[in-house]
């Protein structure tokens, strides 16, 4: 891997020039706010939380764990381990491996068996059109009567055969790509996601757990978690991997430190800065970027935030403004009230506490 140490410069945003995490006991300190949001939670108001944790300026200055979990709790995000795939991508274009996101993903990808409802046009499909979910195949979790519904992935063995098979599809509800917002139409599809650990694995020449565990998860001391696969054992980055709390603050505070940790580059600012601005609407007031969502959160003033989600409410969020992180994880799942628990977590009571 290349390796470049911290170069100590000015920006908009303060620059966290910590190496990693302070997780001491001693940056906790009493919050009004934080003190009323746990009273609720505990209440059930959310129902079943699991954990909120919150780092300023690269200290931990809030941790609770509720519903029976605990520090050592690995907790099943679901979606929000889509975010792993552009992390894979980051690093693979990091070490040298892929030339860049514009890329073909059939310069990598070799399918075991001839692609059905063959096209030319899909010979253009782009590592980014994944990241964005806004490839031109006909796949959308959100339809059921879609062709690429991740339900009918799931129980066909070959998870990337499904997803290159699948049809062109067209644009009849909405704007097409060229009417709309950045030029792209999101389609929320996991398959794609899952392609892109195909993608990586093949340009690497090593399986994909192998390589994000060598490049990330073990500079980051990440030791204790459960990946999830699928048929073919190709790690799932549609979701499904388990991880702890503070972990998953860790990579998200890789994100908020522009790649650094322990004066090691482990992705680079460039990678960090394009996967974090927006490339597709995904909803009026939500854009989304390489696999990560982006929004507004506040009470009476609102911040940029960039964060990964999952179903039950899961966010693992970075306030650049605020140097702010924060780790939501929740069993809420299939409720949905779930986002709206979380978001309003987030405006009531986690942003106003620490903008002033």
């Amino acid at each position: 891997m290349t390796k470049r140490f911290l170069c100590i410069v000015c920006f908009a945003f303060p620059v966290v020039l910590s190496a990693q995490l302070d997780f001491s006991e001693g940056n906790r300190s009493s919050n009004p706010l934080l003190n009323q949001m746990e009273e609720n939670v505990i209440k059930g108001d959310y129902e079943y939380i699991t954990s909120i944790l919150v780092a300023k300026k690269g200290k931990l200055v809030y941790e609770e764990y509720f519903n029976g979990s605990t520090v050592d709790t690995k907790h099943n995000t679901r979606s929000a381990t889509k975010t792993i795939a552009t992390i894979l991508v980051g690093l693979a274009l990091e070490n040298g491996h892929i030339g860049s996101e514009k890329d073909r993903i059939f310069t990598y990808l070799k399918p075991r068996k001839p692609i059905q409802n063959e096209d030319p046009r899909k010979d253009e499909i782009t590592i980014e059109d994944l990241l964005t979910m806004s490839s031109i195949l006909e796949c959308d979790d959100n339809n059921s009567f879609s062709r690429g519904n991740e339900e009918r992935m799931y129980i066909i063995e070959d998870w990337l055969q499904f997803f290159v098979d699948l049809p062109v599809g067209s644009y009849p509800f909405g704007p097409k790509p060229e009417e709309s917002p950045y030029g792209r139409v999101m389609r929320y599809c996991s398959a794609g996601a899952v392609a892109l650990a195909e993608v990586v694995q093949a340009a690497v020449g090593q399986p994909a757990d192998a390589f994000l565990k060598e490049n990330f998860l073990d500079p980051l001391e990440i030791k204790d978690f459960e990946f999830d696969y699928t048929p073919t054992h190709v790690l799932n980055t549609a979701g499904g991997s388990g991880y702890k709390s503070r972990d998953f603050l860790k990579m998200i505070q890789v994100f908020l430190q522009k790649g650094q940790w322990n004066g090691e580059e482990l992705l680079s600012e460039d990678w960090i800065a394009k996967a974090t601005l927006p490339k597709v609407n995904a909803r009026p007031d939500v854009d989304y970027g390489y696999l990560i969502w982006l929004k507004s959160f506040g009470s009476e003033k609102k911040y940029s935030t960039y964060y990964m989600s999952g179903n039950g409410g899961q966010k693992v969020l970075a306030i650049p403004e605020l140097d702010l992180a924060v780790v939501i994880t929740t069993t809420n799942y299939g409720n949905r009230k779930a986002h709206g628990y979380t978001d309003e977590l987030m405006d009531r009571y986690i942003v106003p506490a620490f903008e002033k």
